[in-house]
């Protein structure tokens, strides 16, 4: 009796429990008392240890004590969880504790990277070798697709026909044939989704010209279809080559962050706002500064009418290519935004960046969530230039380079020197731009960019094949041409190349007014609906994707999104 009126004065208290991170706390507030609870006459282990005919007494008990238990139970389960819940310290901060002799780039934890120089423990991974030397001569810039003008080279200047036809198990096929008498051979490109197919055949194989049937198969076994349709639409000729050449431009955009002494997060490094006088050299190197408003070169995506992308960015012309640099400390910064997404909106949707290190602190490969990123080129500045009197000077110096990429992406050149070391500034420019634009191409071949390639591909050529056979058709009278609105199947392409991201998107509006092309009414429910309106025309081709956090940009395959810790905000990659 005694025991339960102690018990009903204990639990008179008011009771607050929590449950946390380190388990559970539990309150207890009384005027008169301290808030330390009396002890029980059962301990935890006994009642867990205790068999179940052993329990049954306690359990009996009144309601009060039975709610002790299930307290100090609670409480003991969370309290065990202590050990689940402690994590290893970050590696790359262990190693700065090491000492200042550290590499430009560190992998991450899980892996996923190669770099170049290798470390001493990757070496056996990197994926490239390096050279003694520095030999300009040698830096060849990679080709996109070298058989991407076949067409246009061999073909606009000769006599010759298309064909197109849509097999059962290939999809949609374009066959060109051109008959070149001087040489007396037939030269054939066959287009299919995976790829395209070019060969040339002598005419004193065949007793008689070949039928577009015999020489589709003789270019790829798998061929099924019984009859190709000739191609009598005039401009023919302007689709097609605008599709063969879809993959090639002579433009590029790439990402310059500017990491500084103990920046070891995206965070930090987005913040960036001040540019030192030694990352401004460095800048001069790339290319010049050059004001946006009103430039008229390629803008890679930035805003050169009304300032909402910066006033400045840096511009150059190499070997016939315009290339426009997106640096992050002359992109709009957020007051309060530590990811700064005005900023990652192009630097991370671009596929190669540029990482100018000011100090001895390693750029983690993996610490820009991107998946589009897939390769850096790290530079850091190991001593400043030598004057005539053997004094440091202000501007060159000599500059360490280091290459990191993901596992996927093939090597590219050119290769390092060893050691990796320009002391040459004009040196230091031609290696960046060409292993710049080599490592752009080199990332299209990785598994992401590859699938959506060929995503694009097929639907532009589905698009291609259904506007070429429609107007065809036109043409010899099989349909009436007021059936024909204005063409929508290769306008996309044809608004201009710029690399297959951007004529993904528009081979998206390609299949979406599929329909439109062929000239029918959408329905719904049966009911026919007016057409949609043409879009405005992009300016230049180029425009703002949506933003639609967190999802990615493209539509079905997690692919064309930036990796934003809450949100992203990507932008068309123009």
């Amino acid at each position: 009796m005694e025991r339960d009126s102690r018990n009903e004065k204990f639990f008179s208290r008011k009771r607050s429990f929590t449950f946390g991170a380190y388990g559970g706390v539990d309150k207890f507030i009384c005027e008169n008392e301290t808030s330390r609870p009396e002890p029980l006459e059962h301990s935890i282990l006994d009642i867990l240890d205790s068999p179940t005919s052993e329990t049954k007494p306690l359990l009996s008990a009144g309601s009060n004590q039975k709610v002790t238990e299930l307290f100090e139970i609670i409480e003991k389960l969370q309290s065990s969880r202590l050990d689940e819940q402690r994590c290893e310290f970050p590696l790359p901060l262990r190693l700065l504790k090491i000492g200042r002799d550290l590499p430009l780039i560190l992998p991450p934890k899980l892996g996923g990277y190669w770099i170049d120089p290798p470390l001493q423990k990757f070496a056996e991974t990197s994926p490239t070798s390096s050279h003694y030397g520095l030999d300009p001569e040698t830096y060849d810039i990679m080709e996109r697709d070298s058989e991407a003008t076949y067409y246009q080279e061999f073909f606009r200047s000769r006599y010759h026909h298309s064909f197109t036809a849509v097999d059962p198990s290939l999809g949609p096929l374009l066959l060109s044939v051109c008959l070149e008498e001087e040489e007396k051979r037939l030269r054939v490109i066959l287009r299919m989704r995976e790829c395209s197919m070019h060969g040339v055949f002598s005419v004193s194989l065949f007793p008689n010209i070949p039928s577009a049937v015999e020489l589709a198969k003789m270019l790829c076994d798998s061929v099924t279809v019984l009859r190709f349709d000739v191609v009598s639409y005039l401009k023919a000729p302007d689709l097609i080559t605008a599709f063969d050449e879809h993959r090639v431009s002579p433009n590029f955009k790439f990402g310059v962050l500017y990491q500084r002494e103990g920046q070891l997060t995206e965070e930090d490094i987005l913040c960036n706002n001040e540019e030192s006088e030694e990352f401004q050299e460095f800048l001069s190197i790339l290319g010049a500064t050059v004001a946006l408003q009103g430039f008229p070169g390629f803008r890679g995506g930035l805003d050169v009418c009304h300032g909402q992308t910066g006033n400045d960015a840096v511009f150059t012309s190499f070997h016939g290519r315009e290339i426009m640099f997106h640096v992050s400390t002359k992109l709009p910064f957020t007051e309060g935004d530590t990811q700064q997404l005005q900023r990652k909106r192009h630097i991370g949707n671009d596929i190669v960046a540029v990482v100018y290190q000011e100090g001895h602190t390693p750029f983690l490969s993996d610490v820009i969530g991107s998946h589009f990123l897939h390769c850096f080129l790290v530079v850091r500045r190991v001593r400043k230039g030598v004057g005539d009197e053997g004094e440091e000077a202000g501007g060159g110096g000599v500059f360490q380079v280091s290459v990191t990429a993901r596992e996927d992406v093939p090597p590219f050149g050119p290769s390092l020197p060893d050691p990796p070391i320009f002391t040459e500034s004009s040196l230091l420019r031609e290696f960046l731009l060409t292993k710049l634009i080599n490592a752009e191409i080199s990332c299209y071949k990785a598994e992401r960019f590859s699938r959506l390639e060929l995503r694009t591909r097929s639907s532009l050529l589905e698009g291609l094949q259904a506007e070429l056979s429609t107007r065809s058709q036109c043409m010899i009278g099989d349909s009436p041409v007021s059936a024909l609105s204005t063409s929508e199947g290769m306008r996309g392409v044809t608004e201009g190349s710029g690399g297959f991201i951007e004529n993904f998107k528009r081979a998206i509006r390609v299949r979406s007014n599929s329909f439109d092309t062929l000239g029918g009414p959408r329905k719904m429910g049966g009911v026919p609906l007016p057409q949609k309106p043409k879009a405005a025309t992009e300016r230049d081709g180029e425009s703002e994707l949506a933003y639609k956090p967190p999802e990615p940009s493209f539509p079905t395959d997690n692919l064309g999104s930036t990796e934003v810790k809450d949100h992203s905000s990507p932008q068309e990659n123009t």
